[in-house]
């Protein structure tokens, strides 16, 4: 199967999670855990940023936890999602004195809807692996950065749903689950847009189910269902559900079925000469979509 099979519809990532954001956090077991080892990592960096841009935010969950840390700074919670958004604006702090509302913004992580050299800090929990290309999303971290800016992110590596990947690989040869940069690719990336002294790590974090409906159920739920270009063309049928179930059981251990998360951590700074790095990548024409939080109050009533 070629590449282009595994580009993700950027429209059917969005609707997904639109969808998902009422039930999110009932299920975002893996997001909220990583996320808390991010806090963690946090600890050992000394920073003291003005502006705080957390990238992928879905429900919030860490644009708070940045609130509550960062209590003097301008914290964004951007999300492709807009019903996400709305989820997250629900739960926002009352602000105290000396410190700001978290600002809610709808936008595309490779097409930042801020200007250049505006942000202290990138927080970006699970989220570079729905960007179809490193380049213009590091491209674009870069650009609003200001010099001396950190980027702290996760995401998942290609040992992500093993299991599940090479189940439905003895059904067919159609993309079922969602493909996942290599750390060392993503190292590289940082490297070619001079991000300076880039720290990666790898962990595997494995949950359980009693049953594959569970598992993608949750999946579903979590709006990180397969939305790849080469996914299966009309309705699932019930033989061939059968068999990806069957060859599932092969990993059954101790009673459950696993689902295998490998999780890469990766945080660097942005170098004063990154102007080397940006000129070396042409410029997309921008596609921003401006959503006023009139429009996300529309919606929520």
């Amino acid at each position: 199967m070629d590449n282009n099979s595994y580009q993700l519809d950027k429209s059917l990532v969005r609707a997904s999670f639109d969808r998902a954001a009422p039930h999110y956090e009932k299920v975002a077991v893996l997001q909220r855990e990583v996320g808390q080892r991010m806090m963690q990592r946090l600890e050992l960096i000394k920073i003291t940023p003005d502006q705080v841009l957390d990238i992928g935010s879905g429900t919030g969950v860490q644009s708070n936890l940045l609130a509550e840390r960062f209590q003097h700074a301008q914290i964004t919670s951007m999300d492709l999602s807009i019903n996400m958004l709305q989820q997250g604006r629900k739960k926002s702090p009352q602000p105290h004195e000396h410190t700001h509302t978290i600002k809610h913004v709808c936008g595309d992580a490779e097409r930042l809807p801020f200007a250049n050299e505006s942000v202290d800090f990138i927080f970006s929990n699970l989220t570079l692996q729905w960007c179809n290309n490193l380049d213009y999303t590091f491209f674009e971290f870069q650009r609003v950065l200001k010099p001396g800016g950190l980027l702290l992110f996760s995401t998942l590596g290609p040992d992500t749903l093993h299991e599940l990947r090479a189940s439905w690989q003895s059904v067919d040869d159609h993309s079922h689950v969602n493909a996942f940069m290599d750390m060392h690719d993503i190292g590289d990336g940082l490297m070619r847009f001079l991000f300076a002294d880039p720290v990666m790590d790898v962990e595997n974090i494995t949950l359980t189910y009693q049953d594959t409906y569970k598992l993608m159920k949750d999946l579903k739920t979590l709006g990180a269902h397969n939305v790849t270009a080469g996914r299966p063309a009309g309705l699932m049928t019930k033989s061939r559900l059968l068999k990806m179930q069957a060859a599932y059981e092969q990993y059954r251990n101790n009673g459950v079925l696993p689902a295998s998360y490998e999780v890469i951590y990766g945080h660097a700074w942005k170098a004063d000469e990154n102007e080397t790095a940006i000129k070396k990548i042409p410029r997309r024409r921008q596609e921003v979509v401006t959503v006023s939080m009139s429009e996300i109050k529309r919606h929520t009533d």
